[in-house]
């Protein structure tokens, strides 16, 4: 097969010093690929090797079956655009100046755009919804803004391929969102090709075909989400001591406050997410119960909980669970109560509440 994007033996790094050894990459035209990694596992400097602005200290690249050394900097900028954090010189430019500069590659010597190359950016600056501030200062935008500006830049040099380094840093979540869509909208209207980092893992997780997994001395795995978000890799990646990363659900907890629990909540059906949360950020231990293992509620629960009372799914609750239910909560002063209402297979955790109404507990309804 051939592949749009190929790799082999390739060593990346600055001067004569490796940073990413033995790169073998299989990428086909059209797809989204995502690098992540610690800080200073070597995603920048993947990105610049990829894009020729550093050279590789070993092996070779090939892009649509040429090597990229032997491709000249006219031809490569048709093929390939750059979003990088570096900022770029813009003294007195407008925006429109900025993006208008994506164009340079179809221009004649005097960098003079025709017709064509006008409606060009103005269709790439409505696409990333920064049409309204066209005639504004760079300089004088917000890094947001500035952030799409240069998609912008990028989408009007209509490439084949775009490289993306951390390119929703400095976006709220409406546009993180929206960027990362029109990434998506492109690679299926166009067939665009897309290498970006991301530090955001949930977004990694829902916009890649593949993820490259990067830990500063090597490639550490390929492979798609569902094979790279399994229990326990990213923890192993990012090496995380404090606090967890729930790969099934892309959620990040903090660490769980140790201690006796004087507090029992009962939960279930994802009603007890912001109560463990705010138990956690007033350092209080607590026990959680009972909850299915299949709950929305559990990975949050069995992160921040000093004890996850638990059911397995699709069955009634044994006896002998609700048995510790109810010792568990003998020892607790207070109970949490984030449920309004109990369905069929929640009627134990109903008995749960009347027992501790009998017994004189403290109730707080969330």
């Amino acid at each position: 097969m051939n592949y749009y994007i190929k790799t082999e033996q390739m060593n990346v790094g600055y001067g004569e010093k490796p940073v990413i050894n033995n790169i073998d990459l299989k990428i086909k035209k059209g797809e989204i690929w995502t690098l992540i990694g610690p800080n200073g596992s070597g995603k920048s400097t993947l990105l610049k090797s990829i894009a020729k602005q550093l050279k590789p200290l070993g092996g070779t690249m090939y892009l649509d079956n040429k090597d990229l050394t032997e491709i000249k900097t006219k031809e490569l900028s048709k093929k390939m655009s750059v979003v990088f954090t570096e900022k770029i010189k813009a003294e007195m430019m407008s925006c429109e100046d900025i993006v208008a500069t994506g164009r340079y590659p179809y221009t004649g010597i005097f960098g003079l755009l025709s017709d064509k190359d006008h409606q060009v950016v103005d269709e790439a600056m409505k696409l990333v919804h920064v049409f309204s501030i066209r005639n504004r200062d760079f300089d004088k935008i917000s890094d947001g803004q500035r952030q799409r500006v240069m998609l912008a830049r990028a989408i009007c040099q209509e490439p084949e391929i775009i490289l993306l380094d951390e390119p929703t840093s400095f976006l709220d979540i409406k546009y993180k969102l929206e960027f990362l869509s029109i990434l998506q909208e492109l690679q299926h209207k166009k067939n665009l090709t897309v290498i970006m980092s991301l530090h955001e893992l949930d977004l990694a997780q829902r916009v890649s075909d593949k993820i490259i997994c990067l830990n500063g001395k090597c490639v550490d795995k390929i492979g798609r989400p569902q094979e790279i978000f399994k229990k326990d890799y990213i923890t192993h990646l990012f090496d995380i001591h404090t606090g967890i990363f729930d790969e099934e659900n892309g959620c990040a907890e903090l660490e769980a406050v140790r201690g006796e629990a004087k507090v029992f909540v009962i939960a279930g059906g994802g009603c007890g997410r912001g109560a463990y949360r705010q138990l956690q950020r007033k350092r209080i231990p607590f026990v959680s119960g009972i909850i299915y293992k299949n709950d929305v509620d559990y990975p949050v629960a069995a992160a921040l909980a000093s004890e996850v009372i638990t059911a397995e799914e699709f069955e009634p609750v044994k006896d002998e669970v609700f048995k510790t239910a109810k010792k568990r909560m003998d020892k607790c002063d207070r109970v949490i109560c984030c449920k309004e209402s109990f369905k069929t297979f929640e009627k134990k955790n109903e008995e749960l509440l009347e027992y501790a109404k009998k017994t004189g507990k403290i109730i707080e309804s969330w």
